[in-house]
């Protein structure tokens, strides 16, 4: 077997090995999720894919950052947790309009409406959907068999980490994170990997016009952005380092995805410092690279 053979479901694979009844209740609710998820295009009909395809493309992610030498490090509770919110952390993007009232004053906007004085609904779930996504999953915890209030507690704190929460807060991310059964889940490594897995999910593939008409997209959305998604035809991992595929001739979209793969560093760098040294996790990439897809051959 060769060492991307390994990568792929190593986590799948050790989570039905060493605790098949967590691995089951996971792939029941990939069936109930992969009709959640798809409630996001009704709010947003032009927005990036959002659906169970980007949840799996995370978790495909997550095993790839994990790599073969750490996979064995990981607790089978760890395992179902990153697994769980792999799947849950974008539900809030489809939360119902009933849901968004009963959510809404729950959480902290700051000073977002000093800034955004006139948000729309759709513009305030997008920008806090992680934030619903915490709040969808605790409400319906029972739809998705979670074994614990300490489960429930640790998927709920790593599906909101994909984005904007401080993964160096350890009241909200502590190390060593205790269960039903006895095991420790260290919170800060399992919500960086979401987080980074999340934000390096850039290619084109991703791009909605790719599901949709083209004529009534240009009417939303700038005409640069959509070639900028849709010059992205790949995102190589390798141990060192992630390298964005670009497949353009325009020097303008060029330096687009230059200002994408500077946000990408930005959160690589973050998540490294989340983890390294404060846990006993190591996120091996050290830099996000572009480089135009004729360069690669």
């Amino acid at each position: 077997m060769g060492k991307a053979d390994e990568l792929g479901f190593s986590l799948e694979r050790t989570l039905r090995r060493d605790r098949p009844d967590l691995h089951r209740v996971f792939t029941s609710n990939v069936f109930i999720l992969n009709r959640i998820l798809g409630n996001y295009k009704i709010m947003f009909p032009e927005y990036t894919d959002h659906t169970i395809l980007h949840s799996m493309t995370v978790l495909d992610f997550c095993n790839l950052i994990v790599g073969v030498n750490q996979v064995d490090m990981l607790n089978a509770d760890e395992i179902f947790i990153l697994m769980m919110a792999s799947y849950l952390h974008d539900t809030g993007m489809g939360i119902t309009e009933k849901d968004y009232q009963t959510f809404k004053d729950s959480i902290d906007y700051g000073d977002y409406f000093k800034t955004h004085p006139n948000s729309t609904t759709a513009e305030i779930i997008r920008d806090f959907h992680h934030e619903f996504s915490g709040l969808f999953i605790r409400k319906y915890a029972g739809l998705f068999d979670i074994p614990s209030e300490e489960h429930l507690f640790a998927i709920v704190q790593v599906s909101r980490g994909h984005r904007k929460t401080d993964l160096l807060d350890e009241s909200q991310y502590p190390l060593d994170f205790k269960v039903p059964s006895g095991n420790t889940v260290c919170l800060p490594y399992l919500a960086a990997l979401i987080r980074l897995a999340d934000e390096i999910d850039v290619a084109a593939s991703r791009n909605p016009i790719l599901l949709y008409d083209i004529e009534s997209l240009l009417n939303e959305i700038s005409i640069l952005e959509n070639l900028k998604v849709r010059a992205v035809k790949a995102l190589l991992t390798t141990e060192d380092s992630f390298t964005l595929m670009a497949d353009t001739d325009d020097d303008r979209i060029y330096s687009e995805l230059q200002i994408v793969r500077d946000k990408m560093q930005k959160t690589l760098d973050y998540c490294r410092t989340a983890v390294n040294g404060r846990t006993p996790y190591t996120i091996t990439q050290t830099k996000v690279l572009l480089k135009r897809v004729e360069e690669a051959v």
